[in-house]
């Protein structure tokens, strides 16, 4: 019986397989080539359908990952004649764009107020609540107050549950980051 499903398993992958990618792997995105061909090639290395199906899947989500990770924008401007700067966040903010939303704030600039609007961004892990803590911990170490507006009821969420900028002591707890 084993070498009469071998045999079905042999002519279902050569039904099923669409030989014209082959042809294709240049014109396609090369994010979605290197899935297929690490699935393929691990499949056919190791003998195991399950792990080439793992390493297709882990990396698929890699790629999608770090695509969503760069779509995040920052767009800033004053306000009460320069004394406050608001600046508002747009994306996603997760563990792939945690460092690009640290990055895009000017903690040197002179001003009394910062007021940052995430009312059309969503923050979804710790990692992203920790990046907030340290955008409002730098503002406050160089005395500039700091007001967080428009999260969503989910960020919120997970906002009052990991952050520590709005907990008592949170100089100290962040004071080596």
């Amino acid at each position: 019986p084993m070498a009469a499903l071998v045999a079905v398993m042999i002519m279902v992958s050569i039904g099923t397989f669409n030989w014209a990618s082959i042809r294709n792997l240049r014109e396609h995105p090369k994010s979605s080539s290197v899935v297929m061909l690490a699935t393929v090639v691990v499949t056919v290395g190791t003998h195991d359908l399950a792990k080439g199906v793992l390493v297709g899947v882990l990396l698929s989500g890699f790629f999608f990952a770090h695509k969503v990770g760069q779509i995040l924008r920052v767009a800033s401007r004053t306000e009460d004649e320069g004394r406050v700067r608001t600046y508002t966040i747009t994306g996603q903010v997760f563990f792939a764009s945690a460092e690009r939303f640290i990055n895009t704030f000017d903690y040197k600039e002179v001003i009394e107020k910062v007021r940052i609007d995430v009312s059309r961004a969503h923050f979804w892990d710790i990692t992203a609540v920790s990046a907030l803590d340290k955008v409002v911990i730098k503002f406050r170490r160089e005395a500039t107050e700091v007001e967080v507006i428009g999260l969503n009821e989910a960020s919120a969420t997970m906002v009052d549950k990991f952050a520590v900028h709005d907990k008592d002591g949170a100089d100290d707890m962040l004071m080596g980051h």
